[in-house]
């Protein structure tokens, strides 16, 4: 499966006041591969293994596996990833026929938001909202997988 997302950083917390939903996630990466990155999350109670391929040119799509697994599993698995746990709540906000996941980072990570926006094609519009700031689709440093190797604060 192919998944076409925008990524962007938000410039206020208005998005919270919009929200339908919130969910703590825990995330590791058994592999940080460029040409792949294998996640473990622990999402709410629900766990999920996840195998990513090399993002295309423009950042915009790349190959995604996601398999659903217990808690107890993620839990195992977590211990196992390497260092770099990335923390964070992810809030869902709704705009128009699109779904917003803004997440907002914990830990090494604290003051960093970023917002992303699933599409069914690259050229796909979508209205955006008005706390939605700079565009960073593509930025290699904004993917969690590398967040966890050179974490916020230390840029």
């Amino acid at each position: 499966m192919i998944e076409i997302e925008r990524k962007f950083l938000v410039t206020s917390h208005a998005y919270k006041d919009e929200a339908y939903k919130s969910t703590r996630i825990i995330q590791g990466f058994l592999n940080t591969h460029k040409k792949r990155t294998v996640r473990v999350r622990l999402k709410g109670n629900i766990g999920y293994i996840t195998v990513k391929g090399q993002s295309s040119e423009d950042g915009l799509s790349r190959f995604e596996w996601e398999k659903e697994i217990s808690k107890a599993e993620a839990k195992s698995l977590l211990n196992v990833c390497e260092s770099g746990v990335i923390d964070k709540v992810r809030y869902e906000v709704k705009i128009k026929n699109h779904i917003f996941e803004i997440d907002e980072f914990f830990g090494d990570n604290e003051g960093l938001v970023i917002a992303e926006v699933e599409l069914g094609s690259e050229n796909e519009t979508f209205e955006t909202p008005y706390w939605l700031g700079k565009e960073v689709t593509g930025h290699i440093k904004y993917y969690n997988s590398q967040l966890s190797k050179q974490p916020y604060k230390t840029w």
